[in-house]
């Protein structure tokens, strides 16, 4: 059985540079975004001494009292295809008990089911079918559902997607694979011909436009904040300030020049789009956005969408990563849009296993789960 161990953040990034790709939020750096946690970075040790698995641990403490939930947001980085996962966690579980932890919380980075593009704009046509769990799934990968029978097994519970803690993750995202059925990379034609028409032509429209996208750096923060802002106004959703993105700009790139990039689409020299891209070896994710109202026929945000999968393309990524979606193919509910419009790029929709909690002190999470409820 592995040991655990906490670790430096150095161990910790050194660990990760070793593999394909492991989720931004399961590095050191992440740490020093989400500054208002307790954090702490841990490994897995085999009998020989080598380090076989990490995990960045984020601590919230309970109101008045020094206990905390055990947070590893899309993780921990272990081997998830193990047929005995209780050797990995019993021993992380112990470690987390003694540094006070009532509850822990892991979301397990393993993929349950697929779908096509094809299928989820079928079933968004279909008036019988309002989720995405009634589509048959075009792959069912045997190691997610492995993982998922012996996390029921060893006692630990699934989070509903709906609700509950607020920093979940989503368990449902979409992805555009940047490489083929072989393992091959794409090249931009074939990930360009992947997409739906109207994809295609806003594409080709913003070019025609004249919208020219370019790499920001931290002094261009302010103005991607300014719309990100005004974009938050229209959308109707709390904005983050601006200090959370310089800290995030900061941290990640402090790791890696190349993990955080700022993309701005600008039209006669007005910022009509602009995004924030972040890459951990071959997987990158498309992690905030923000539009202008105005000038929205230029095809901005489709522009610099295009900019970023390019440039994820020529870091030599294998996954471009839109994030989070609902479950909902309902035509009528306000969150499809967001699901069509990442659909058009001709990705596919993925579920992830979720976030599963063990309570380790029964009274405390089950007064932790009323408190979150009472928010």
């Amino acid at each position: 059985m592995p040991s655990v161990r906490p670790i430096s953040a150095t161990e910790h990034h050194d660990y990760l540079t070793t593999l394909p790709s492991a989720s931004f939020l399961q590095t050191p750096g992440w740490a020093r975004v989400k500054s208002e946690w307790r954090a702490e970075s841990v490994g897995w040790y085999d009998d020989a001494g080598t380090q076989v698995g990490a995990a960045l641990v984020l601590y919230r403490q309970l109101p008045r009292l020094k206990r905390y939930l055990a947070y590893l947001p899309e993780g921990p980085v272990i081997d998830w295809e193990s047929e005995d996962l209780g050797a990995w966690l019993d021993p992380l579980v112990a470690h987390l008990k003694s540094r006070g932890a009532f509850a822990v919380r892991i979301g397990p980075p393993v993929v349950t089911r697929r779908w096509t593009a094809a299928q989820v704009k079928t079933g968004i046509a279909e008036p019988d079918v309002r989720l995405l769990s009634q589509l048959p799934p075009t792959d069912r990968p045997a190691a997610g559902a492995r993982a998922v029978s012996q996390l029921v097994d060893l006692g630990w519970r699934h989070q509903g997607v709906e609700g509950g803690f607020a920093a979940g993750q989503p368990q449902f995202v979409f992805q555009v694979p940047l490489t083929d059925a072989d393992g091959n990379a794409r090249t931009e034609d074939e990930v360009l011909k992947g997409m739906n028409q109207l994809w295609r032509r806003n594409i080709k429209k913003a070019a025609k436009e004249g919208v020219e996208t370019s790499l920001g750096d931290r002094g261009d923060l302010k103005a991607f904040h300014d719309l990100y802002v005004h974009t938050a106004q229209r959308d109707h959703f709390t904005p983050r300030p601006l200090s959370y993105f310089e800290r995030m700009h900061d941290a990640l790139t402090a790791e890696d020049p190349e993990r955080f990039r700022l993309h701005l689409g600008r039209h006669d020299g007005d910022l009509v789009a602009a995004t924030i891209a972040i890459r951990v070896g071959q997987h990158a994710w498309y992690s905030y956005g923000a539009s202008s109202t105005e000038k929205r026929e230029v095809r901005g945000s489709n522009a610099v969408q295009w900019a970023m999968i390019r440039d994820a393309l020529a870091a030599g990524a294998t996954v471009y990563d839109l994030r989070g979606i609902t479950e909902t193919l309902d035509a009528d509910d306000p969150h499809v849009g967001l699901i069509q419009f990442k659909v058009g790029t001709g990705g596919e929709a993925v579920e992830y296993a979720g976030e599963w909690d063990l309570p380790i002190n029964r009274p405390l999470y089950k007064a932790f789960q009323m408190y979150m409820e009472r928010r």
